[in-house]
């Protein structure tokens, strides 16, 4: 029996209906100030800056509200030899701050690192405290090591500690404690926990992590597969998700596989017709009550990635993605 049946088959990906400035976006994370939701996205060539960032009032139009750097931090570079643009940027609030973590790095590699900046507001216009502040490296990954440290995202728990999961390809996705006062990696828990994988399928295709809390169950989001084939036909991408009773898991699908042991319910994939390769994903549970995941997916033939924001709904305890 079929737990998750989920919408029709080609719902999510049948009608697109955001409008404005949302092309050219990968990898997005989304947060809301007051009325204005913002979105955070990697570096592609198209645009002038570093780390973009949308803003919309109402989820569906979306206009350009600046970006991060001007140009990237001078430690990145002198750690990533050829980088080109940032990745894969995640917006949390916590402490008082907006903390964005980002990674750096080179495509199939995983010399790679993980910085942090923070600012006061999202509201470019409140002058007095509108200011972005890097804060360097948070950890870093070397060519020796069984792990990435890119597409980084941070989990605040409600007993106030948190975690930042992250990983592509490799030994796939792993998590570190922060100190919720510094953003830092938190000295006193040096443990790095496993939270899923793919053994025994080639290069070990699994990225973009995303945790999230909901009715008493802890859900990874993750995307399997391969993201930016030259062709985007052959770009397979797709949105899969698991879940625990611990913020480092284990994490099992809707078949009771471990996500270490290469588990996961897919949520999402390509239409084969209009769209491609779903995935980046990054979901967020407003405190105004709104479950929602934002993701992207290449438009075919061309292969130009598009922003998508859409419901999440949660039948049997288990996420379902909405048009």
């Amino acid at each position: 029996m079929d737990l998750n049946p989920g919408p029709p088959m080609g719902g999510v990906l049948g009608t697109y209906k955001l409008t404005g400035a949302v092309s050219s976006v990968r990898d997005p994370s989304i947060i809301r100030q007051g009325s204005t939701y913002y979105v955070f996205s990697t570096d592609t060539d198209t645009v002038s800056g570093y780390l973009q960032i949308r803003c919309s009032s109402d989820k569906v139009n979306w206009a350009p509200c600046g970006h991060i750097f001007d140009t990237v931090p001078s430690w990145v570079t002198t750690s990533v030899p050829g980088i080109a643009g940032l990745w894969a940027p995640d917006i949390s609030y916590f402490s008082g701050l907006y903390h964005v973590y980002y990674a750096g790095s080179t495509f199939a590699s995983n010399t790679s690192v993980i910085g942090l900046v923070t600012n006061k507001t999202l509201d470019a216009a409140d002058s007095a405290n509108y200011q972005w502040i890097d804060q360097g490296k948070v950890f870093s990954s070397q060519s020796a090591d069984d792990f990435n440290t890119i597409d980084p995202n941070l989990f605040l728990d409600t007993d106030g500690r948190a975690w930042l999961t992250y990983g592509s390809f490799w030994a796939g996705i792993k998590q570190r404690e922060i100190d919720a006062n510094t953003g830092l990696l938190l000295a006193s828990n040096a443990s790095v926990y496993d939270l899923a994988a793919r053994p025994g399928v080639q290069f070990d295709p699994i990225e973009g992590s995303s945790l999230v809390l909901h009715n008493g169950f802890y859900y990874l989001f993750v995307s399997f597969d391969f993201c930016c084939d030259s062709d985007p036909y052959q770009s397979n991408y797709k949105i899969a998700v698991g879940r625990g009773n611990s913020p480092h898991g284990p994490f099992f699908d809707q078949s009771n596989t471990d996500m270490r042991q290469g588990g996961g319910t897919v949520l999402l994939q390509g239409n084969g017709a209009t769209w491609s390769a779903p995935g980046g994903e990054t979901a967020f549970l407003d405190q105004n009550g709104d479950s929602l995941i934002v993701f992207h997916a290449l438009h075919l033939p061309g292969g130009t990635p598009y922003l998508f924001v859409n419901s999440l709904t949660w039948p049997q305890d288990w996420p379902q993605i909405h048009p």
